[in-house]
């Protein structure tokens, strides 16, 4: 056994994944404050083709050099834009016709492992702020509430893992 050079890896280049099909999601980041986990979900992003990441309120936007360090490049292939507010991106995407979902502790929150979306559909995963979580005005305009069942003395996920945790689970329920 030995380990894959990154020849062997048959990765596309910036300009084919730029073109390529995209899995019919888009991340909302709601006031991310660690540019370093910015850069973490820009490449976690990058790995499931997802179509587009919205960068709201605090979030630090590219080009800043903490993000870079994390990201390694995928801020270059990956689309994405940036909102004042959460509330613009998710009234946005809301008038395109997608699911609202939030990945957040709430009262009515499902079980990551029960939640399976449609094929087709078009659904936004917002992850919300280190400490605070989603913003509250923004639970009026979800449609969903998903949960990462966990087992041990912490209380949540650090925001770069729940991304890829959540787009892992939602990836392969879309392939099957």
């Amino acid at each position: 056994m030995r380990k894959l050079k990154n020849s062997e890896l048959d990765r596309p280049t910036v300009n084919e994944f730029k073109s390529s099909q995209k899995v019919p999601i888009v991340v909302v980041l709601d006031n991310i404050r660690s540019l370093n986990n910015i850069g973490s979900i820009f490449r976690t992003c990058d790995a499931f083709r997802v179509e587009n990441l919205h960068l709201c309120g605090i979030t630090g936007t590219p080009p800043h050099r903490e993000i870079q360090k994390t990201a390694l490049g995928a801020t270059e292939s990956l689309d994405w834009k940036y909102f004042d507010n959460t509330i613009e991106s998710v009234e946005f995407l809301k008038n395109k016709q997608y699911s609202i979902v939030a990945v957040e502790q709430l009262d009515q929150s499902i079980d990551l492992r029960k939640y399976s979306p449609a094929k087709s559909e078009m659904i936004a995963l917002i992850f919300g702020n280190e400490i605070k979580g989603i913003s509250d005005e923004i639970l009026d305009y979800i449609d969903v509430g998903i949960e990462i069942p966990q087992f041990g003395t912490k209380h949540s996920f650090n925001v770069s893992v729940s991304t890829g945790i959540v787009l892992w689970h939602i990836f392969n329920q879309i392939q099957k």
